[in-house]
């Protein structure tokens, strides 16, 4: 599959779960744009279907604009028929990685390795709104504070700034602007 080249030229989407309390089910929605290396956004609920999934993304990309592709498996949430009509009325293109092929989708898979490690395993979930809280508490801090060894050594934070001095289009500038304030 190709490369990103570009802020939101793809992202990468996954599912994972956990829990919180006594033995009630954490579904977690990760997103990661492929290109900066930026996680847009996290979504945990109890269950999450495929009109969720992007309802969250039209929220996201409020302030980091949409993505040109977005790269899922083949789960049902990312088969439906309202997940790629959805992407169809904006113009994204939807990826499909071959089933039982993780490393298709590595950016995603490496994230949620990170994620599972630096906060699923390092915390245990009392409610909902807890778990809601530590993991965007988390997700700012990979964004402003993890350095990348694919992005030289920058945070995604620090290479979104560099990259505004880029030649970027100008939705492209705003965009990194604002994922700059939003973390």
């Amino acid at each position: 599959m190709p490369e990103a080249s570009r802020p939101n030229d793809i992202w990468s989407i996954d599912f994972m779960s956990d829990a919180y309390g006594e033995r009630n089910l954490l579904k977690i929605l990760t997103m990661v744009d492929d290109f900066t290396r930026l996680s847009p956004g996290i979504l945990a609920k109890r269950s999450i279907t495929g009109k969720v999934v992007t309802e969250f993304i039209d929220l996201m990309s409020m302030v980091y604009g949409y993505p040109k592709r977005i790269r899922v498996d083949n789960g049902p949430e990312f088969s439906s028929q309202v997940f790629h009509h959805w992407a169809l009325t904006r113009g994204i293109l939807i990826e499909h990685i071959r089933p039982g092929k993780p490393q298709d989708n590595a950016y995603i898979e490496s994230f949620n390795g990170k994620f599972r490690d630096e906060c699923l395993n390092e915390h245990w979930f009392l409610t909902l709104q807890v778990a809601q809280q530590k993991i965007e508490t988390w997700r700012k801090q990979y964004n402003r504070q993890r350095p990348h060894s694919s992005l030289s050594g920058l945070t995604p934070y620090e290479f979104i700034k560099e990259q505004q001095n880029k030649n970027l289009t100008k939705e492209e500038t705003v965009n990194l602007k604002l994922a700059q304030t939003m973390g």
